[in-house]
């Protein structure tokens, strides 16, 4: 069986689409995750490429060392609780939810993150909750107080302060201004 893991992974509709291009090119027999994919059988260096050459159409890229993959499954793990649970954990210790995650000693994954991505993991899983938070200002649906719950903040006074210093304005400005002057990113770009 031959593994591939897959930068840039970071919702079901990505794994729909690896699915659909991999189908296209007679791979259907493969298991889809976040950030990898197991095919049946091995590949040759040709084929390889071809893959690479089709998720990249889709902003996808195969990863191929160790660094790189063990970065991506952060990114993946980060994501998946920022964005994918109904709340966060008001005392969530990332660095042991990180290091239980990946059976790794925290210490060496943060600096291995920070040597690849340019950013402290801290930075990271900021960049992240904001992007949560403006998903949930566009929307509309929640006090910035049950937002701020939701997120994992202890107080609207902390997120505002994040937020701010993040996007160089306030929930509020956001909220007014939200298309026009500062859009959403797609999770993949923060970094």
């Amino acid at each position: 069986m031959k593994e591939l893991h897959i930068k840039n992974m970071v919702c079901d509709r990505c794994i729909f689409v690896v699915r659909e291009e991999l189908m296209k090119l007679g791979l259907s027999h493969a298991e889809v995750g976040m950030g990898y994919v197991k095919l049946q059988n091995d590949i040759d260096v040709e084929t390889k490429a071809v893959i690479a050459g089709k998720l990249g159409m889709h902003g996808f890229e195969l990863l191929d060392t160790n660094k790189s993959r063990l970065v991506e499954r952060m990114k993946n793990s980060i994501i998946r609780k920022i964005h994918h649970e109904e709340e966060l954990d008001l005392k969530v210790n990332w660095s042991t939810y990180l290091a239980g995650e990946l059976q790794q000693d925290y210490h060496s994954i943060s600096a291995l993150f920070s040597s690849v991505e340019g950013i402290t993991l801290e930075q990271y899983i900021i960049r992240q909750k904001i992007e949560r938070v403006k998903e949930l200002l566009f929307y509309g649906e929640l006090t910035l107080s049950e937002i701020a719950y939701k997120v994992g903040y202890s107080s609207v006074q902390h997120l505002s302060s994040q937020f701010k210093k993040v996007t160089g304005e306030t929930p509020s400005q956001y909220k007014l201004s939200r298309q026009s002057k500062n859009p959403r990113k797609s999770l993949d770009s923060l970094s």
